[in-house]
This record gives C-alpha cells, structure tokens and sequence, in this order.
C-alpha cells in the first residue's frame, strides 16, 4: 500500500517553515491555535467581501502570524494585493479592527505586513483559487485544469500536478482526475515543493482540488504595506 504523507508537513526545518511562530504553555496552547484560526478567518471573510464588489480572485498565498507577549505579527503574503491597498489607510485600519474585535486583544498590539508574491501563479493556493472559479463558472474541468498548467508554466515552475476528485462533470459516480507536467520529485526531501488542497461547493456537490508544486520560490517576495 501507498504510504503518502503531507509534503509540507514532510519538509519542515528543510524547505519550508511553520506559517505560525510563537511558544506557550502546553496548557494554553489550545487557545493560541484557536486565536490563529480566529486571524486567518477574519482576514479570509473580509477579503471575500471586497472581491464580491469587485469580481477577482482572492489571491492569498498564505498567512503567517508571530506572537510576542505584547505584540501579534500578522503577514499576508498575496498574489494581487490591489484589493487591500486601493485605500490603503482605510481598509487596512478596518481590517486590523476588525481581528482585534474578533480576539478582544487590549494588552497586545497587533501589527500587519502585506507582502506581493511576484509570480502569484506559481503558487498552488492561488492556481486552486483560479480552477475553482472556473468550475463554478461551469467551465469543463480538464479545460480549467489546463489552464491552470499554461498560467504555472509562465510563472516559471519545474513542474506541477493537479488532481480534482468529486462528481465531474455533474455524473453520479464520483471519481478523480489528475494532470502532471513537468518533474515532482515528492520523495526528495531538498526539493522545494509546494502543495494545497481547497474544496469547491459546485451545484452538483463538494468537489476536492490537490495541487503540488515543484519551484524555487526564494526571493519572489515584496513587501509593500507595513
């Protein structure tokens, strides 16, 4: 049988890093998890409000949080940041109200950074968040899986798999489909690979959208608002 194991989870202290950074006490360790997921969710709903007026994706690659005892360090990495900085001020100080109502964080300051990926579509998160819109748009899957692959291969990834596992194409028996190009090399531990799995509410049921990624994503980041 297959022993298969989250890539990410695989290559922590290698190539890739805890997206959250902070200590507590294995007692209150609990809350603080709760705290993060609390962040993240705020930071996600807001985002999906603004791109509802103006109809584009999302573009969160991921968010990392840093705690100190007195200070919450939040960094929004995004593929298309436009959405918070087309009002800096006034978005960014609603948002940031926004997640300090949500934790009631008065003895803490909390501080956020947004960060520009250079190529957003050579992440996997933002390449799921593109084949999603299009499924919801009723457009085929192997079309949009497709399509994803074109955008990934101009953002200059080594290689890249996608795997969409639901009902396709509305037909009653579920089943998966999956494309690669490309290399992926999943069982070196060096190799720099990227993955994500996003689930899509479609009018025939809940489809399931897998995406690895096989890239250098060093030094493909700007900050832009702090």
């Amino acid at each position: 049988m297959g022993q298969k194991t989250n890539p990410l989870g695989f290559r922590l202290g290698t190539s890739q890093n805890h997206h959250s950074l902070w200590f507590a006490h294995p007692k209150n360790y609990s809350e603080g998890l709760q705290e993060d997921q609390k962040i993240r969710n705020c930071i996600k709903n807001y985002v999906q409000t603004t791109i509802k007026k103006n109809s584009a994706l999302e573009g969160i690659a991921r968010i990392e949080i840093q705690k100190r005892i007195d200070v919450i360090q939040v960094i929004i990495y995004m593929g298309f940041p436009k959405l918070l900085i087309e009002n800096q001020q006034k978005r960014i100080q609603e948002l940031q109200f926004n997640i300090e109502q949500e934790l009631n964080c008065d003895n803490r300051k909390l501080n956020m950074t947004i960060v520009r990926i250079v190529n957003p579509y050579g992440h996997p998160n933002i390449l799921a968040e593109f084949i999603a819109g299009q499924l919801k748009n009723r457009v085929s899957f192997r079309q949009a899986m497709k399509k994803a692959i074109e955008l990934a291969k101009q953002a200059d990834t080594k290689g890249i798999q996608i795997q969409i596992s639901g009902r396709l194409g509305g037909k009653e028996m579920a089943r998966s489909h999956w494309i690669r190009e490309g290399r992926l090399p999943l069982q070196t531990v060096r190799a720099k690979i990227d993955y994500c799995c996003y689930p899509v509410r479609t009018i025939y049921g809940v489809l399931g959208i897998k995406i690895w990624v096989f890239g250098d994503f060093q030094d493909q980041e700007k900050k832009i608002y702090t």
